[in-house]
């Protein structure tokens, strides 16, 4: 409904939007616009059943320049709540008040009104009460409100959007006409100074907007915005050439931020496909997907330029003089195997190991006391146990090591680090309305968290096994898991969560890490309930067995 009523008042011409809703939009809807109103001898017609202004004939279904077409919306919408209509054009003296119930009209006269429409929704299925129980729950229809007001107020910077949602204002926008303000509207300002500007023109085809740079990314798609002739679009194709714009430059699971927007012929593209003309179809489907990955991957080129390595030129990492310090380790806040008690099964002299273990000794979901041999590549830890010789993923051990020191800690008080100076993180409306919900939660989990005004939150203190984390990027990874599960959270997404917090902190392939540091990992590792894997499955070593190892060096011949 708030989707309908604000493409007809950006048919309308529109200059200023204000949208309020009441009651997730149960209570009410109401949109009010300055745009060209509607005549009082057509006002009738706005609620007829397939009556439009918008197309004069049924050619005109190929050549499509209005958002809205169909003359269904108004009409539904009267069919299942009490509907208001007061608009007044430019040209009248007055305005005209339409009062329709349940699809039946019961009163229609002239009022005092400013040009533009007034659309008021009340008691929406109050005939139809059993239609109710389809409707999402009242958090998601807000943020499903939210969503679609940024998205139009993306497409359309010119325009000054409002959004009031339970009497407080949620969203708002200059109507400027820059898209880098609405952005900072969303997202927040320093996030907006990031995206890099796309633009690139072609035949038949026009691509503008804003990507983010490689630093920046999410978990998933969802921040991918697509709009095609000024309507938002959902595209699984589009969105694939947008993430492969991205390839070999971003981790694998990780997703970019873009709001891009397609200008092409209106007969290319088909707009007609579903009642919500969210999905479309494009008559040269292929080309257009590899124009926009084109014009993706030359912008981030072009502002992220990728050095080239000549021939034979190897990276090495720095060396580090004897009594230098350098910080690669996060800090973990507790002591290792806090909380869990071990058995000493032989003594360690500078990390090796002088007491021999029998296999027959090992749990079965453990590993066995490695003796530390070297690194490689900065992101494998080479050992060697009783048994053969091990491969460690250093990011996959420090996951799962951080992983159940956290979860020892669960159910106690979760001590935290409070941070010398204090974070302001601004968030989308939706994701931020999420995030004030779980607060509560995440005190539990050792997070101090404060509303600071729209959509902004204060950070003043993270657990301290997360200290070497930066707090900003804690509470994104907080949001996202949020998205990912639109229940509130409950025990076993609690440890969700911590296990998407802990990958985040952990240490990364790639990462030079001290002897020392590769040690204390390897011995953190070896105190573990369940060392073999990762949080999420991931397996954290490679055990290749003596006997292997004979067989692949001819010792031994194959059984």
């Amino acid at each position: 409904m708030v989707k309908e009523l604000i493409e007809n008042a950006l048919d309308a011409g529109a200059r200023r939007i204000a949208i309020v809703v009441e009651g997730a939009g149960q209570r009410l809807i109401e949109v009010v616009d300055d745009g060209c109103g509607i005549p009082p001898d057509e006002l009738p017609l706005a609620v007829a059943r397939h009556a439009t202004s918008k197309l004069t004939s049924a050619a005109d279904l190929f050549h499509i320049h209005t958002l809205g077409f169909r003359g269904e919306a108004l009409a539904s919408m009267a069919s299942v709540s009490r509907l208001v209509i007061i608009s007044r054009p430019a040209d009248s003296q007055t305005g005209t008040r339409l009062q329709v119930e349940a699809g039946e009209t019961i009163g229609l006269g002239q009022v005092g009104a400013p040009t533009g429409t007034l659309v008021r929704v009340a008691d929406l299925f109050f005939n139809l009460p059993a239609r109710k129980k389809f409707l999402k729950s009242d958090n998601t229809e807000r943020r499903r409100i939210e969503q679609v007001v940024m998205h139009y107020a993306l497409a359309y910077p010119a325009v000054r959007f409002q959004l009031q949602q339970e009497g407080r204002l949620s969203f708002q926008t200059g109507g400027n006409g820059s898209r880098r303000e609405v952005l900072a509207a969303l997202y927040g300002v320093e996030i907006a100074r990031q995206m890099l500007e796309v633009l690139a023109a072609g035949d038949r085809l026009n691509v503008a907007g804003f990507i983010s740079p490689i630093s920046l990314s999410r978990s998933n798609r969802r921040e991918i915005h697509l709009f095609a002739n000024g309507r938002p679009i959902q595209d699984a194709t589009l969105t694939a050439a947008v993430v492969q714009a991205y390839h070999t430059l971003l981790m694998v699971g990780r997703y970019p931020l873009a709001v891009l927007f397609l200008e092409l012929p209106t007969e290319n593209v088909d707009v007609n496909v579903h009642p919500t003309k969210g999905e479309v179809r494009f008559r040269e489907a292929e080309r257009i997907f590899s124009s926009l990955r084109h014009a993706v991957r030359a912008a981030l080129m072009a502002h992220s330029p990728v050095p080239g390595l000549g021939e034979g030129l190897r990276w090495e990492p720095p060396p580090v003089e004897e009594g230098q310090a350098r910080k690669t380790w996060p800090s973990w806040g507790i002591e290792p195997h806090a909380g869990q008690p071990q058995e000493d099964t032989g003594k360690r002299t500078d990390g090796v190991l002088v007491s021999p273990v029998q296999p027959s000794q090992l749990r079965v979901s453990g590993v066995p006391i490695l003796r530390h041999v070297g690194q490689i590549a900065s992101t494998y830890l080479v050992a060697e146990g009783p048994d053969g010789l091990y491969l460690i993923d250093q990011h996959a051990a420090h996951e799962r090591v951080l992983f159940e020191q956290y979860m020892s800690l669960r159910g106690n008080s979760i001590p935290s680090q409070v941070l010398l100076q204090s974070t302001t993180v601004q968030m989308p409306p939706n994701s931020a309305r999420l995030l004030e919900e779980q607060l509560p939660i995440l005190a539990r989990l050792g997070f101090h968290v404060e509303v600071f005004g729209p959509s902004t939150f204060l950070v003043r203190a993270i657990p301290s096994l997360l200290s070497g984390m930066d707090p900003a990027a804690a509470l994104w990874v907080l949001v996202e898991d949020f998205e990912e599960d639109e229940s509130p959270l409950q025990a076993a997404q609690e440890g969700r969560l911590i296990a998407r917090v802990c990958k985040r902190a952990a240490v990364k392939a790639g990462q030079a890490l001290t002897v020392e540091e590769q040690q204390r990992l390897l011995s953190d590792l070896e105190a573990c309930q369940s060392p073999r894997t990762c949080p999420h499955g991931r397996p954290t070593m490679i055990h290749l067995s003596v006997d292997l190892l004979e067989r692949q060096f001819g010792r031994r011949g194959a059984r």
